[in-house]
């Protein structure tokens, strides 16, 4: 064993390197996974997050590897033991765990552990990392020399990790596909589908803390207010025996899966067409129950549905009943579950994404 660690220690990165490129990996991981939660659709460079995340991900695994083996010395004798080793241990075994419930999301099924989904735990685990390793950095912070990046027998090493996690990543792929393994058919994003027409087709999944009570349709109403003519109040009897509309649609959860259904319920554009929109509206953004919120461009909105019905069914509670927003080609927390208000806007909502993290909290 000693041999191994010896001969990793020997084709490493110098020391400095390793442990400051660990933490741009950690960063910039933690950065791609959750700009990659934004991604619906491969167009552009969307893809590329994706994919970037998962080879620097893999990346991760040979740097930990050089850094244990330059100082197994230090974690295997007690007597070497200071008051940072403990951070330091605890910053290997979330970073182990990262990676292992990284790698089993991208090859099995669906999982649950206890109420959460594996990729919900893997990305609980890289947030915590990233204060971890910040901390770790804080205990033996030393500056990278100009030698220990700028040599090109270190340049020519990096582009090697790089280059074979990036082989790693294809190679998994292509495995994965042969095999036919629970991840082949799963979405560029990695979701991985789930079967079946109608509410019990695909998971309930709650936002952070939005898990209101059920709301009773008899006293429901749905206001649409702001840059309009004739402000709009509509009770259920309104949305699920007025005009209708059907669309096949792809939901992608960022819990890790994906469905395909279809929706029935009122086009947003013939709402807005009914309340007359000033020319001066740019933005439509759509409220929850719980103070949830997500905006959408005038025109991406005109084109979304507020969806009453899936597969036939009249949506469940948990899937988001009353009504819940249906906009293609955004990511499932985009989807607005329990609406109750849509407000016409001339900008968009910034706040939106601190609302995203607290709504739902007393």
């Amino acid at each position: 064993m000693s041999s191994v660690a010896d001969r990793l220690v020997r084709y490493a990165p110098p020391p400095r390197a390793v442990d400051w490129s660990i933490l741009v990996v950690v960063l910039f991981s933690a950065g791609t996974g959750l700009y990659s939660f934004t991604v619906g659709v491969p167009d552009g460079f969307g893809w590329l997050w994706v994919w970037s995340h998962r080879v620097v991900g893999v990346v991760l695994v040979p740097l930990l590897a050089f850094k244990i083996a330059r100082v197994r010395q230090r974690l295997t004798d007690p007597g070497r033991w200071q008051r940072s080793t403990a951070l330091s241990v605890a910053t290997l075994i979330v970073a182990s765990a990262t990676l292992a419930t990284g790698v089993a999301w991208g090859v099995v099924g669906l999982v649950w552990i206890a109420v959460w989904p594996l990729l919900a735990v893997h990305v609980g685990l890289g947030l915590l990392l990233v204060p971890l390793i910040l901390a770790h950095m804080r205990t033996r912070f030393r500056l990278p020399r100009r030698r220990d990046v700028a040599e090109r027998r270190v340049a020519l090493k990096y582009f090697g990790l790089l280059a074979a996690g990036a082989l790693a990543v294809r190679l998994g792929d292509a495995a994965t596909r042969i095999a036919g393994a629970p991840g082949a058919d799963r979405r560029f994003t990695g979701s991985k589908p789930t079967e079946g027409e109608g509410n019990g087709s695909f998971p309930v999944t709650m936002w952070v803390a939005d898990d209101p009570d059920p709301i009773d349709v008899s006293s429901y109403e749905l206001r649409v207010r702001g840059l309009v003519e004739t402000p709009l109040r509509l009770d259920y009897a309104d949305l699920v025996d007025g005009p209708t509309a059907t669309e096949e649609a792809l939901l992608d959860c960022t819990s890790g899966w994906y469905t395909v259904q279809s929706w029935g319920g009122i086009r947003v554009g013939d709402l807005l067409d009914s309340v007359a929109v000033d020319e001066s509206a740019a933005y439509v953004r759509f409220v929850s129950v719980t103070g949830y919120r997500w905006s959408l461009p005038i025109e991406e909105a005109r084109d979304a549905l507020l969806a009453t019905h899936v597969g036939g069914e009249r949506l469940t509670h948990g899937h988001g009943a009353p009504v819940r927003l249906v906009a293609p080609g955004r990511r499932g927390f985009q989807w607005v579950k329990w609406v109750t208000r849509i407000d016409v806007r001339e900008g968009s909502d910034p706040a939106q994404w601190i609302v995203t993290l607290v709504s739902g909290f007393d």
